[in-house]
């Protein structure tokens, strides 16, 4: 794996939420910390890793929820998360920081949720490598170790959502739309769980990244 490929974006955004890239950091290695944990207990007492018991719904949920965790954890008492199936994720606790909603997804699936509600996002899409921390792309090719590939965030209205309140569906739900990700900012980007083509305008758009914007860490 290619540790060049993962890198960290600062922008004006995370500062009027009160957010630092290192808040974000540290929340990535508390939630993958945590999962390995859980994960070698569960091979110790022959049981498959998480990501192989509970539905990828339940299992997205639960990330999200540790980064939330984490990044609360890191924060020096500017943020403490919300409690479980509440909104926002992040509850600000000084005056200059805001309130922040946390969505999750797989792979290239815009991030969802149950309400459209304006406000400050993080979005977290991940992929499932093997035990190596390989990733190949495609459903079939899907392991059980989480890699988290891109983060993004941003300041959403209403009208960046799409709305299904379809008959049969598991309920209403609401999409981040292609403009609401377009007006998210990539903070964070690994490109060995970029579930694109290489060879495709979108790869090359994240490759491009790498080389036009100054990145941290």
């Amino acid at each position: 794996m290619n540790e060049n490929n993962a890198k960290f974006f600062d922008n004006a955004e995370l500062a009027a939420a009160g957010l630092t890239i290192d808040m974000i950091i540290e929340g990535l290695e508390f939630t993958n910390s945590i999962l390995d944990l859980i994960d070698q207990q569960l091979l110790s007492h022959n049981s498959p890793r998480l990501a192989n018991i509970v539905e990828l719904a339940n299992f997205s949920s639960i990330v999200g929820n540790l980064l939330g965790s984490g990044i609360a954890r890191s924060s020096n008492g500017v943020f403490k998360r919300n409690g479980p199936h509440k909104y926002p994720d992040l509850l600000a606790l000084v005056k200059e920081a805001e309130n922040i909603e946390i969505k999750m997804a797989l792979e290239d699936n815009n991030p969802k949720g149950h309400l459209a509600k304006a406000g400050y996002y993080l979005t977290c899409r991940y992929v499932l490598s093997d035990a190596n921390g390989q990733y190949k792309i495609g459903k079939e090719n899907r392991g059980d170790v989480i890699l988290i590939w891109e983060l993004r965030f941003g300041n959403l209205a209403v009208d960046d959502f799409n709305i299904s309140n379809t008959e049969g569906d598991s309920g209403k739900t609401a999409v981040i739309n292609k403009k609401g990700m377009s007006k998210m900012k990539i903070i964070y980007c690994n490109l060995n769980g970029c579930p694109y083509s290489e060879r495709g305008p979108i790869y090359k758009r994240y490759k491009n990244l790498f080389e036009s914007q100054s990145h941290l860490h």
